[in-house]
């Protein structure tokens, strides 16, 4: 690993006057000559906290698309979510920002806080590690750990044993250090909080919490401890006012950071689902909003999760949009028949764009099956579109105030329904603070054309969520389940839907008290709210509750985040094979258009190799320039079916996980 350390912090310094609603971070001791010596805790924390939160929205990106939240049709993380060839381009972020970005600057600001007597920021610090390197034990299985942030430039690499119980050390050390007061004349906890405002309370609970989420990963294991488990929870979040969450901004006074170029104040996971045009919902997660537990009851949540566009415009005569339908995306298909991709191809999903003119685009039908050209003409006929056709080709006149796909490909003319993530910030397209909307074309902006309305959890001014109550909820119903209480894991259960529903509707009603007009941004309906509760979506007796169950429905309310991926390798996906669960994802596996033989090597379900567990190290970063710590400490670091070989946690026992790596 290339180290490099302070410039972060000290780059950044220099650019923390340029932001405005974030009044801690402010200025140095020196601001014309900053050092690793003299920066100010409360300078270091929030840009601690941003780089981290930058590194878990690319985690929660792609292995979102890994455990099939997102479709996306760009090509390396199309491969994390069809085809399973695995490629290297995926995996060096998430990499880089923690370790460049922000654990460069762990030891400096817990040794300046030490000096002080601020045990707060000490404690800070330790939280901080164990969330970055608990996320790169997740994703890489043996990293560079006890020698990472010191002056070897070739640090040693740590077993995933080790990364573990060392995160583990720091949140019992944090957990120590919050319950101490801090020294007189040490620089104050809430002058450089970003999450919390300073809030010790929602601290320990932070800690305990995410002591809670790692112990769970131990599942498989005979040390895992249930009554451990509960009293971690006992002590984490009771409610949603003891959420950790980052709290983002759409603002026009937005600035980009210097090293990735990214809007400062946005959510990070908007930074890499929802600013460029690639990502959609998965065909997967939108029957789990529609279709829960085979009742056919929607889900309140869907229409705030999953995007719509404005269909069916009338203009008015200076071209503005006057009335409009709006048409909620479908998922994208890549479990089941996947016929659209097996046409088209895994990347093939094509982006729309606005008709500012009556635009004709002929599409050829020369070589192509008489039932497709069938097809084809009877979808048109049913959405009254004007076209003209021959033996071979059959031309479509799209109207002015429509959007449509500019491609003369036939399969690819209904990507209409595929309703595109993406959305604007100020700095990435947008103009005006209240309106985050995506629009196809310049000209569809100026008719008022929306594109795409956006996701709950994505927007630019989406909190993005660190730990939260709903989580832990599920955590409980999950403990309680293996422990054979199914009475109180099903209140459990009930509890945690009903507190992402409450967290979310929180959110949605303080943006309609803002004066955001977007429909997927207001509340919603408090009664269809109360009946899905009730609904058979939700199992309402005790006797008949399931994992599956439990599992789902923390499924949907994670969303995007790599806690869904963890759970599902601790399930061992739908393999069935792990306990008396069953099958826990159900519907979930390879797809039609798997063609990762060489990364993911496993012939049966059943086989841990048959699945995703861990990604390949960073070529640039660890391969090439620490090859030797990387080998001895995996044998099979290199090869290219490293993609599924277990970590540490995702063994049962040390030997199995030793089996794999030596």
């Amino acid at each position: 690993m290339k180290k490099i350390k302070y410039m972060v912090v000290l780059g950044c310094i220099l650019m923390l006057g340029m932001i405005s609603c974030n009044d801690w971070l402010d200025v140095n001791t020196d601001p014309d000559n900053p050092n690793n010596e003299t920066a100010l805790l409360a300078n270091r924390l929030p840009w601690i906290q941003k780089f981290y939160q930058y590194s878990a929205g690319v985690t929660n990106m792609r292995t979102s698309c890994q455990s099939g939240v997102y479709y996306s049709n760009s090509a390396n993380n199309t491969y994390l979510a069809v085809t399973w060839a695995c490629q290297p381009g995926s995996t060096t972020t998430s990499y880089q920002t923690w370790f460049v970005a922000a654990a460069a600057n762990l030891n400096d600001m817990y040794n300046t806080a030490q000096k002080q007597g601020a045990y707060h920021y000490m404690a800070a610090a330790d939280v901080m590690h164990a969330l970055g390197f608990m996320e790169m034990l997740d994703l890489y299985g043996e990293i560079p750990y006890t020698e990472a942030l010191g002056a070897s430039v070739s640090p040693a690499y740590d077993d995933g044993k080790t990364v573990f119980e060392g995160c583990i050390a720091k949140l019992d050390e944090a957990i120590e250090l919050f319950g101490k007061a801090q020294e007189s004349g040490a620089e104050q906890f809430s002058a450089g909080d970003m999450w919390n405002g300073g809030n010790v309370n929602k601290w320990l609970k932070l800690s305990y919490g995410l002591k809670a989420r790692y112990l769970l990963k131990l599942s498989k294991k005979a040390e895992f401890s249930p009554d451990a488990l509960l009293d971690c929870l006992s002590k984490a979040p009771q409610s949603n006012a003891d959420n950790t969450v980052a709290v983002c901004y759409n603002k026009k006074d937005d600035v980009t950071d210097y090293l990735f170029g990214d809007p400062i104040m946005t959510n990070g996971n908007f930074d890499y689902v929802a600013w460029g045009s690639n990502q959609r919902i998965s065909k997967y997660y939108y029957d789990l909003l529609t279709n829960m537990r085979g009742s056919g009851v929607e889900d309140p949540r869907m229409s705030k999760i999953v995007p719509a566009m404005m269909v069916n415009m009338k203009l008015s005569t200076d071209g503005k949009v006057m009335s409009y339908e709006w048409l909620r995306s479908k998922g994208v298909d890549f479990y089941g028949p996947s016929e659209r991709l097996l046409k088209g191809g895994a990347t093939s999903i094509a982006l729309y764009t606005y008709a500012d003119k009556d635009t004709d685009v002929k599409y050829s039908f020369a070589g192509a099956l008489p039932a497709d050209r069938t097809a084809f003409i009877n979808g048109l006929n049913a959405g009254n579109y004007n076209y003209t056709a021959d033996a071979d080709a059959v031309t479509v006149t799209y109207p002015k105030g429509s959007h449509f796909i500019n491609n003369g490909n036939y399969i690819l003319a209904g990507d209409t329904v595929y309703v595109n993530l993406r959305q604007y910030s100020t700095l990435t397209g947008g103009s005006d603070e209240m309106d985050m909307n995506w629009y196809a074309s310049t000209s569809g902006k100026s008719a008022g054309a929306v594109a795409s309305t956006g996701s709950f959890q994505i927007r630019p001014n989406s909190d993005q969520e660190i730990l939260t109550y709903h989580e832990m909820c599920f955590i409980k119903a999950e403990v309680y389940m293996r422990k054979g209480e199914k009475a109180n894991a099903l209140t459990a259960y009930k509890d945690g839907i009903k507190a992402h529903m409450d967290m979310m509707q929180t959110k949605l009603t303080e943006w309609q008290s803002a004066g955001y007009d977007n429909p997927d941004m207001m509340p919603m309906d408090i009664s269809k709210m109360s009946s899905y509760l009730a609904s058979a979506a939700v199992c309402q007796d005790a006797g008949s509750l399931t994992m599956a169950d439990i599992m789902l429905q923390k499924y949907v309310a994670m969303g995007c985040s790599l806690e869904n991926w963890n759970d599902m390798r601790r399930f061992n996906y739908s393999a069935g094979n792990i306990g008396s669960f069953g099958m826990v994802y159900p519907g979930y596996g390879r797809s039609p258009l798997f063609a990762g033989q060489a990364e993911i090597t496993g012939t049966t379900p059943t086989d841990p190799t048959y699945w995703m567990r861990r990604w390949r190290m960073p070529n640039a970063l660890e391969l090439q320039y620490n090859t030797v710590n990387a080998m001895a400490a995996n044998k099979h670091a290199m090869d290219l079916n490293i993609w599924c070989y277990p970590v540490w946690w995702d063994c049962a026992t040390d030997d199995e996980y030793n089996n794999y790596i030596k």
